[in-house]
């Protein structure tokens, strides 16, 4: 019976997170745009992309424990409600200080991925966790429909319209979640501050919110800064750019299942290492590219790497953790999001510091090869731990 239901609820979750996201991204595609109309620094305009990525982040703890209290339905429904207010506001803003109030709460947007990864399990048997939230993760497209629309309708109806189209996705989004929502998903009645208690002294927790700060937030910050950058750093064509942004994004969220179900087939941690020696190799590349191509070539090698990686980590976490699920997908889906906060504003300034944006994009890779360190300790204290209890269990 559940996974009847579960059939109708990981599409609608599903196209719920895109809308979010959809709104969540909406900023990073139309700045070409806006800029035109409202002077903004080149140092302000890192600040406004990565402004709607802290709202975004902090609000996926207590979502992901208010899905557990009350259900992903009324989530959902009151979260595109209340994104109504800041889509409007952002239309109308005329100053850098409105854009940064918009895109603040615009944040909520990105905050609602904590929903799905919490509800959908509840759905499928442990063995589908990591196709199921794969799947859901699928919603991340939300960015590359923002990245690839956006920019040609800007062109034609103006951004400040463009922004208002949105209230319409939102408002449709309510309805149906209205409708079609889950009334009857089961609860998980524990504190808050009770299971957070529980997680917080689990070493695990603390490593699968530092890999998913590097793979999701790169996936983040290069739906971020990628669109200007390439306008000024290899002077494209804003839809152009728009249109690179968006192939990158849609690249690693389609992945994200694929990741999923390799961690249900394989031993996710033994995998995740093998994609995260990619990013590292992606990386290293963009800390020597000087020309499109080899640039490209280390976008599209981080992309597919993050993809996978962020469907791997989210079938480690129901794995490990049941019952707290909802916080600790919240505390992991948070470091993921703010792990897309730093990387604009670090690139903006190496860049200033240096002239170049080679030592930004080298510590990303230093980042990988400390979270590869942190895999193989954990493999080793899993192998020590499963090697006690086999002996215990030997002896009785």
């Amino acid at each position: 019976m559940r996974n009847n239901i579960g059939k109708v609820q990981l599409p609608l979750q599903t196209f719920s997170l895109m809308a979010g996201f959809m709104v969540w991204s909406i900023l990073a595609p139309l700045m070409p745009y806006i800029t035109q109309d409202i002077s903004v620094q080149e140092g302000q305009k890192a600040i406004i992309l990565a402004i709607p990525v802290i709202l975004g982040s902090v609000l996926r703890i207590p979502i992901g424990y208010y899905t557990n209290l009350l259900g992903s339905r009324l989530v959902f429904l009151s979260s595109f409600i209340i994104l109504l207010f800041p889509v409007f506001y952002l239309s109308q803003a005329q100053s850098t200080g409105g854009l940064m109030i918009a895109g603040f709460f615009i944040g909520l947007g990105g905050a609602v991925f904590s929903v799905g990864v919490t509800s959908i399990p509840k759905y499928y048997p442990k063995e589908k966790h990591g196709f199921a939230n794969g799947v859901y993760g699928m919603g991340n497209l939300g960015t590359a429909v923002s990245s690839f629309l956006a920019p040609p309708i800007a062109g034609t109806i103006g951004w400040q319209h463009t922004v208002q189209l949105y209230l319409i996705v939102m408002a449709t989004f309510a309805v149906l979640m209205f409708i079609f929502g889950d009334k009857e998903e089961p609860k998980v009645k524990i504190p808050m501050m009770s299971q957070t208690k529980q997680v917080m002294n689990n070493y695990k927790l603390h490593y699968f919110s530092f890999w998913y700060f590097i793979t999701f937030g790169a996936f983040v910050a290069f739906g971020l800064f990628l669109p200007n950058f390439l306008v000024g750093h290899f002077e494209i064509d804003k839809v152009d750019a728009g249109i690179r942004t968006g192939v990158f994004i849609a690249i690693a969220t389609l992945l994200r299942p694929i990741g999923g179900m390799l961690g249900d087939k394989f031993n996710a941690l033994n995998v995740l290492k093998v994609f995260f020696v990619g990013m590292i190799v992606g990386a290293l590349l963009l800390s020597i590219s000087n020309n499109i191509l080899l640039f490209t070539v280390g976008c599209l090698t981080i992309s597919i790497c993050a993809g996978i990686g962020n469907g791997l980590i989210f079938k480690l976490v129901p794995t490990y953790f049941n019952k707290e699920a909802g916080v600790v997908n919240g505390i992991v889906s948070m470091m993921g999001g703010l792990g897309g906060f730093f990387p604009p504003l670090i690139i903006t300034f190496v860049t200033s510091l240096t002239g170049s944006n080679h030592l930004a994009f080298f510590l990303l890779a230093l980042f990988g090869i400390i979270a590869l360190i942190t895999m193989m300790h954990m493999t080793k204290l899993e192998k020590r731990y499963y090697n006690s209890i086999t002996c215990s269990f030997k002896e009785e």
